[in-house]
């Protein structure tokens, strides 16, 4: 895939316009507004691997959920399954673009009300153009649950990541992710976080694009919008991309 598409990081939570093959052990940490700790061991990055040059095929197993609350119960999320089409796509010497169409699936398997009340469906448009060391990269998709709107209701989820490869190993971003609510116990509000990210790839000497490499990265949500469920989310990953 290297051929026909551009070089650049997969930001921390927004989807990655390219075709990639990854496994990634991921963990975040988050408050509520009234101070209680998150812990959610998974955090919806699993394992991606790519069929064909058109297709990439993402399994996120169920992650475990440390509520450390009096009234919620510990235990494991939804199972989730994701495919990606590359609609178009071209490397550094055919327009370093990308934009790719993915929809994602959860069945609603969590345990303790650690998932969602029905299966729920992530259709996603994503996008990203590269410009020397600098690239920026969005999504624009929507969070439809199957069913019982009223008490989940639906969300329009946009996010853009401005991206610079400072050196041969380090990466930085800040991602602007935006949530759009209608209906549901969060109807007509929005949520917006600013997350800065820090990207270190570990890779040999003689690496080429076609061999694998280790990334360690982590980046920190924080809220600047006035409602939000939950703050200062720090996620912290390896990635071996392969």
């Amino acid at each position: 895939m290297t051929a026909v598409q551009p070089t650049w990081m997969s930001p921390l939570i927004q989807c990655d316009s390219r075709l990639t093959q990854s496994v990634r052990l991921s963990f975040a940490s988050s408050y509520t507004s009234t101070g209680t700790q998150t812990v959610n061991y998974g955090n919806g990055h699993t394992f991606g691997v790519i069929a064909g040059n058109r297709f990439q095929f993402n399994f996120m197993a169920p992650p475990y959920i440390q509520n450390n609350s009096a009234t919620a119960q510990d235990g494991f999320g939804d199972i989730q399954v994701e495919g990606k089409f590359r609609i178009a796509s071209g490397n550094a010497q055919h327009g370093n673009y990308a934009l790719t169409a993915l929809l994602a699936y959860s069945a609603p398997t969590g345990s303790h009300q650690n998932g969602a009340l029905t299966s729920v469906y992530w259709p996603t448009l994503a996008t990203g153009r590269v410009w020397g060391r600098f690239n920026v990269q969005s999504t624009l998709g929507g969070q439809l649950p199957a069913g019982k709107i009223a008490a989940q209701g639906r969300q329009i989820q946009w996010n853009v990541t401005p991206q610079w490869h400072a050196t041969a190993h380090l990466w930085l971003d800040i991602e602007d992710n935006a949530i759009y609510n209608y209906g549901g116990p969060f109807d007509r509000r929005t949520t917006n976080y600013m997350t800065p990210a820090v990207y270190y790839v570990v890779r040999r000497k003689d690496w080429k694009p076609t061999h694998a490499f280790l990334v360690f990265d982590s980046g920190m949500q924080i809220a600047t919008s006035a409602f939000y469920p939950c703050n200062h989310i720090l996620i912290t990953e390896m990635r071996i991309a392969f």
